[in-house]
């Protein structure tokens, strides 16, 4: 199995079973409204690409996306605070976009908090646009919040590699 450096210190590889208590103190870590070990466990079963980023054997970032009918959707990418900013998110955002690319991906999208301002800044500086919203997405302190749809083309119109 092939691990890709990404940077000092930091690899990516594809997320395994035995990953899902660190994947899933990660996202506790990171989210006040985490998915489930359970949900990370179906994503793995159904055969979504999945990836953890690793520091020294240490998982400090997931990402999970699902690839079909020339669309991929990007359902989580979370990088533990600790390690934020550091362009742990980039890269791993720009790995699964690549793998997107290879399995015949034309357009990307995800979804994004409305609040989450470095999510936001991160994907429009990689190419993403928004298309929509919608209301009511996430769970939130008091009630729900928007998601904000972004989408990206990951191939030019000449047909060509984009990402």
């Amino acid at each position: 199995m092939s691990i890709q450096e990404q940077g000092p210190g930091f690899a990516l590889r594809p997320m395994r079973g035995e990953d899902l208590a660190a994947v899933g103190a990660v996202e506790r870590a990171a989210y006040a409204y985490p998915w489930s070990d359970e949900i990370f466990q179906d994503c793995l079963r159904v055969g979504y690409c999945c990836w953890v980023g690793e520091i020294a054997r240490d998982i400090v970032a997931h990402g999970i996306m699902s690839v079909a009918v020339g669309e991929c959707h990007i359902f989580n990418l979370c990088v533990h605070p600790r390690c934020q900013r550091q362009g742990l998110g980039r890269a791993l955002l720009r790995h699964l976009l690549s793998l997107a690319l290879k399995r015949k991906a034309d357009t990307a999208f995800l979804e994004v908090r409305a609040s989450n301002s470095g999510a936001r800044a991160l994907y429009v500086s990689e190419g993403f646009c928004e298309i929509g919203t919608r209301r009511k997405y996430y769970p939130a302190g008091k009630g729900r919040e928007d998601a904000t749809v972004l989408a990206k083309e990951l191939r030019s119109p000449d047909f060509g590699e984009g990402v």
